[in-house]
């Protein structure tokens, strides 16, 4: 829950605005301004305090315990010009937290740590346990010495700005060892353990087995990624708790699925019980990895629990990502998340230069030119499966046109992959036009360097008779010079030579350009690849200069008024 707190009527004002915007994170506090902090403070995992800054410093001097465990607090003018993270910019989450108030209330987020600051990725903040001299190799990445990586498990981890050897170190491993000097341990969730048990079997006789097992092979229950089990015990009490205090979640499986998997010491016991001849082993191996612990039995007399222990990499992660249509605001934030995310970026040579300053330094850029888009897709589906965080960017949607369907036909299930939707080009245009995209439509490249014109040419054919608007992509090219005239023709056949046409080149890029038009008298000539033209259907028109395609649902009573 996220404490609001003011003292004046102006920044009540601010306040309400942004506990309407999140009704279900807030929680405003009212009464006399020291009461309320030390109230929020005390119950709430943030705070946003509508005060001036040093106010809030002497409110919450005597408040502070540790940065570990103290709520993030971000500040706000009265004036909701600013969002500056106060306390707890990493551990709190106040550096996230002022950039969406800043996103809410149309303030400037001010960030003031170090690493934020010049767009190094802070190392408590990449979700998993840091120890060690977190400040010391933070501030050698920070002032550019070399630090090494050393990553005893794979994990696809953002751009670190690392280097082959040096004086500090990251280490990346699940092993249980104490960091060395000048040396930070980061542990990724690499570890499952799976768990059998009788009905009944208490919680400590659980914990005491998972702890010995993990403690004996060297390992670190701070990677522990989940605990596994049959359906049978989803809800046998032990084993649930076992998994509350250990923080992490129970993940189950069929006793039909846990029997298909291939286990080193199948018994009977369990196939009687639950119907597989493996809970523990099972459990564990059923998503893959490598048995480092084969099943144990606790030490109590009888036994009731067992366990094993499976390391499982962290898999390589592709994220294919749409840019829109070039203007920077256009650019969605989940994209920019994904290419602060990334370590490796794949991309069009033109395209990477739109992103490049949103890029974490260190991060590696394998750019190209045109025509290379298989090539690309291949390398970045390469680099994930080395188990690297790749950004693999397109214009527009990378779903439409674009790299999404290269690269997911050559990836297979040894990597995950994230979406991340873009605006299209077709979407910036109608934008621009007006809103002749009002009713149905379809999207038609006219390039033919992949898909024969006697395909494109039926498309565009059932798109007349279907009476469709239709936006074109890549219209026209030197080498494609009568693609677009021989694809009007087929419109006009079906469409009255006064039908609207819309032409927008470079859409919300510096150098936009738009026009109205009809299908008449639009002269292919004039576009280019830069360029979608919007063919209008027959119940499109020209209103106030704009291009409009009425909704006209035929089923609406007409009656009563559209809302929708």
């Amino acid at each position: 829950m996220i404490g609001l707190i003011s003292a004046t009527a102006a920044g009540a004002v601010a306040r309400d605005r942004l506990a309407s915007a999140w009704p279900d994170r807030t929680r405003v506090y009212e009464g006399p301004v020291g009461e309320a902090v030390r109230a929020a403070f005390a119950e709430c995992e943030q705070l946003v305090c509508f005060l001036a800054t040093g106010a809030v410093v002497r409110l919450l001097a005597p408040l502070l315990g540790d940065k570990a465990s103290d709520p993030g607090v971000v500040c706000v003018d009265e004036g909701g010009r600013f969002a500056v993270s106060l306390v707890g910019g990493h551990a709190g989450g106040a550096n996230e937290l002022a950039r969406e108030v800043g996103e809410s209330l149309a303030a400037v987020p001010v960030v003031t740590t170090a690493t934020d600051s010049v767009g190094l990725p802070g190392l408590d903040t990449l979700g998993f346990p840091v120890e060690g001299d977190v400040a010391g190799v933070s501030r050698a990445l920070l002032d550019g010495e070399p630090v090494a990586l050393e990553s005893e498990v794979s994990w696809p981890l953002p751009a670190l700005r690392v280097a082959a050897e040096g004086a500090y170190t990251i280490r990346v491993t699940d092993a249980a060892r104490e960091p060395a000097d000048r040396e930070v341990v980061l542990r990724p969730p690499t570890l499952v353990v799976g768990v059998g048990a009788s009905k009944g079997s208490p919680v400590e006789e659980i914990l005491e087995l998972i702890e010995g097992a993990l403690r004996e092979a060297g390992l670190c229950a701070g990677s522990l990624a989940e605990l596994a089990t049959v359906d049978a015990k989803a809800d046998e009490p032990g084993i649930v708790e076992a998994a509350r205090r250990l923080g992490v979640p129970l993940v189950t499986y069929s006793a039909a699925v846990l029997a298909e998997v291939d286990v080193p010491n199948p018994s009977d016991a369990p196939l009687a019980a639950v119907g597989t001849p493996s809970v523990a082993e099972a459990a564990a191996l059923v998503r893959g990895g490598e048995l480092l612990v084969p099943k144990q039995k606790s030490a109590a007399r009888p036994a009731t629990a067992t366990c094993a222990v499976v390391r499982r990499p962290g898999r390589g992660r592709l994220a294919v990502v749409g840019l829109g249509p070039g203007a920077r605001d256009l650019l969605t934030p989940r994209a920019k998340e994904e290419l602060r995310r990334a370590s490796v970026v794949v991309g069009l040579d033109q395209y990477v230069d739109q992103i490049r300053d949103l890029l974490r330094p260190g991060t590696r850029i394998l750019e190209s030119g045109l025509g290379a888009e298989e090539e690309r897709a291949r390398t970045a589906v390469a680099e994930a499966r080395k188990g690297r965080a790749v950004a693999l960017i397109g214009s527009g949607d990378a779903g439409v046109y674009a790299m999404a369907s290269p690269a997911l036909a050559e990836a297979s299930d040894d990597i995950d992959v994230a979406g991340v939707p873009g605006v299209t080009a077709a979407l910036a245009a109608g934008a621009i036009l007006g809103a002749p995209l009002g009713h149905d439509h379809v999207s038609i490249s006219l390039s033919d360097l992949h898909t024969p014109w006697e395909v494109i040419e039926r498309r565009v054919r059932a798109a007349a008779e279907s009476d469709l608007v239709v936006t074109f992509y890549n219209p026209r090219s030197r080498g494609r010079d009568w693609q677009l005239r021989k694809a009007l023709a087929i419109l006009g056949a079906h469409r009255a030579p006064s039908t609207p046409v819309g032409v927008v080149r470079n859409a919300s890029r510096p150098d936009e350009s738009s026009r109205l038009t009809t299908l008449a008298c639009l002269d292919p000539a004039t576009v280019d690849m830069m360029t979608v033209v919007t063919v209008g259907n027959t119940a499109t028109r020209e209103i106030a200069g704009r291009m409009v395609t009425p909704r006209g649902y035929r089923w609406q009573d007409d009656r009563q008024e559209d809302t929708r």
